[in-house]
């Protein structure tokens, strides 16, 4: 069963997602829907991308995305570096 790499808040415009770098990386990116994009670069090489759609879908119905995420992140034991703000 493939994996959602992308997710919509329900509560307005917000978009929470990862992809693939061109290093092969795993890159997580939020977008608030108008103005502010973020993106973090996970520090693992390799990722379950599985757990990782899960932590993303989790997050994303939260109020505060953002906090939730890196709470996702770090109960996973995700290490991330911020590349774009």
């Amino acid at each position: 069963m493939g994996h959602q790499t992308g997710f919509h808040a329900p509560r307005g415009a917000q978009f929470l997602g990862y992809r693939k770098a061109r290093d092969g990386r795993t890159e997580v990116i939020f977008d608030d829907g108008v103005s502010r994009r973020m993106v973090w670069r996970l520090s693992d090489a390799e990722v379950d991308e599985a757990r990782l759609s899960d932590a993303l879908s989790e997050a994303v119905g939260a109020l505060r995305i953002v906090p939730a995420l890196m709470t996702e992140l770090r109960r996973l034991a995700i290490q991330v570096e911020r590349i774009v703000q």
